[in-house]
């Protein structure tokens, strides 16, 4: 038995339970992500992020999946910890490094007039193309708009990395896709070594693109910022969209923007408290 201090916060809508681990060490860490996040018996959220000490950035970041795997890389966990850092005065300064599975992160915070953080602009990185980096099971150099069929019917599918892999396909209206039931057909697809996320993306116009996401081992979530990320490569790799747009998905709005000079991907977008307590596990 375990007792310890949490904190819910959300971005987007992709919502997870913090734990600072700077002086504590949790046990058993994949039972309690999944008793966390269990929505019914739990607290209910995505996932579990435990912010750690890190002897190469400012922090770590160590995030779980509802079902108690670890994962790479959350483009919207990032964002929650800049906030949760700063206005918990854990830091003094509003350009954070933050350690991942996926690399070293940096964190540029905006802060409101009460020098509260209001948003983060975060650079996600480079995008991996490459299908033996992503993994995809494929001989070619890159996996852009190959036929992939799923369920009977043929789908376009376009892989990219964040530091996790996705695979983005491009609908003509999100909100008919039966995402429950395709997501896991998806994600469990042999072309797919290690499972994928998967985007289900409509272009609104050149700088806009709505989209729904189901992450591996967690379902659909109302965000996912590598996701995002993921979803505007694969729109402009198609000449479908400039090199940023409007990202919208069913928890919000982020920004996102490829900055071909030093090939990053930079994200923007929000981060929210939404409440603390003490559980018992």
């Amino acid at each position: 038995m375990q007792t310890f201090n949490f904190t819910k916060m959300q971005g987007a809508g992709n919502d997870y339970i913090y734990v600072n681990c700077l002086k504590t060490t949790l046990q058993d860490i994949n039972t309690v992500a999944k008793t966390v996040s269990d929505r019914h018996f739990g607290i209910g959220s995505d996932g579990l992020v435990l912010i750690c000490p890190s002897d190469k950035a400012d922090f770590r970041m160590d995030m779980y999946n509802s079902d108690g795997t670890q994962a790479e890389m959350c483009g919207n966990a990032t964002r929650c910890v800049g906030k949760y850092v700063y206005d918990k005065g854990l830091i003094d300064k509003t350009t954070v490094t933050l350690e991942t599975l996926a690399g070293i992160k940096t964190l540029e915070l905006n802060l409101d007039t009460n020098n509260k953080v209001k948003s983060v602009c975060v650079n996600m990185g480079k995008p991996e193309l490459s299908p033996k980096n992503i993994p995809i099971n494929s001989e070619h150099d890159r996996f852009i708009q190959e036929p992939v069929t799923v369920d009977n019917k043929e789908y376009l599918i376009t892989g990219v990395s964040m530091g996790n892999p996705h695979a983005v396909t491009f609908v003509d209206n999100t909100d008919g896709i039966q995402i429950e039931h395709l997501g896991p057909m998806f994600e469990h697809h042999p072309l797919f070594p290690k499972r994928i996320n998967t985007e289900f993306a409509q272009i609104v116009d050149n700088k806009t693109i709505k989209m729904r996401v189901w992450e591996r081992g967690a379902g659909e979530t109302l965000a996912c910022g590598t996701g995002a990320c993921a979803t505007l490569v694969a729109a402009n790799l198609s000449g479908l969209v400039g090199d940023e747009a409007d990202l919208l998905l069913r928890g919000g709005k982020l920004h996102i923007k490829w900055d071909k000079q030093d090939n990053n991907i930079y994200m923007s977008g929000p981060a929210e408290f939404v409440f603390e307590g003490t559980i018992t596990i």
